[in-house]
């Protein structure tokens, strides 16, 4: 029996669309890079973008566990000597909430040109509008246990 493995054009994407209100922040990253890696499907090929689109809205209304609102901080670097900067998850979810969660779902992916190109199907706002009503996206339930 030989090995099934997948070919880019046969690949079928589907949309998913994600409400983020008053789910934690990891569980809704683990769960979106299950669906933008393709792991959920049966032809799932560690080499092969297989994965599914996904539209995650309320973003701002997204949840962190304890403590973790005021102490924990999300970095970047300029690439300059002494250029780390850091913000916490109280003034990053304030201002623009879509990079908070961008930035949990990209660290939950591979670290390779695969992995970027993953992340490109990833749409994340807000509020509860999106654009993308003419790809029909279907709901996806993230059950979670309750806080």
């Amino acid at each position: 029996m030989r090995t099934f493995t997948p070919k880019p054009a046969e690949v079928t994407r589907t949309w998913h669309v994600i409400d983020a209100t008053d789910v934690v922040l990891g569980r809704l990253a683990s769960q979106t890079a299950v669906l933008l890696r393709g792991k959920h499907k049966t032809t799932f090929a560690p080499h092969v973008d297989g994965g599914d689109f996904v539209i995650i809205i309320n973003a701002d209304k997204v949840a962190l566990t304890g403590a973790k609102l005021e102490q924990k901080k999300a970095y970047r670097h300029s690439g300059f000597p002494g250029g780390l900067k850091s913000t916490s998850y109280t003034e990053l979810l304030a201002k623009s909430p879509e990079k908070a969660i961008e930035k949990a779902v990209r660290g939950m992916l591979p670290r390779t040109t695969l992995g970027r190109q993953q992340l490109t199907k990833l749409k994340v706002y807000a509020g509860a509008e999106h654009p993308h009503a003419a790809q029909k996206p279907v709901p996806f339930e993230i059950t979670q246990v309750s806080q």
